[in-house]
């Protein structure tokens, strides 16, 4: 099965380029099959790992940025694949 993990945070107003650099540092605790980094309008980042696991698998997710750097607590879902070969 195939699981994806979903991390999305606002930045405060103009530091979405802070917000992004410290997504690209953090590391995981395991290498997921495929991690995606998106931007979006309003300073908006969001990252997406896949992994080869169980839907309630205990896998590695980002941690909370920095309080002075988002304007909301993270917003955070879990999808399993429903693609059929």
């Amino acid at each position: 099965m195939t699981v994806a993990l979903m991390w999305e945070a606002r930045a405060v107003d103009g530091r979405g380029g802070d917000l992004l650099a410290w997504v690209r540092r953090q590391e995981t605790a395991g290498e997921p099959v495929r991690r995606e980094i998106l931007r979006a309008p309003r300073d908006r980042v969001l990252v997406i790992t896949w992994w080869d696991a169980d839907y309630d698998a205990d896998l590695p997710e980002l941690p909370e940025p920095d309080g002075e750097l988002v304007t909301r607590a993270v917003h955070r879902w879990r999808f399993e694949s429903v693609t059929e070969d």
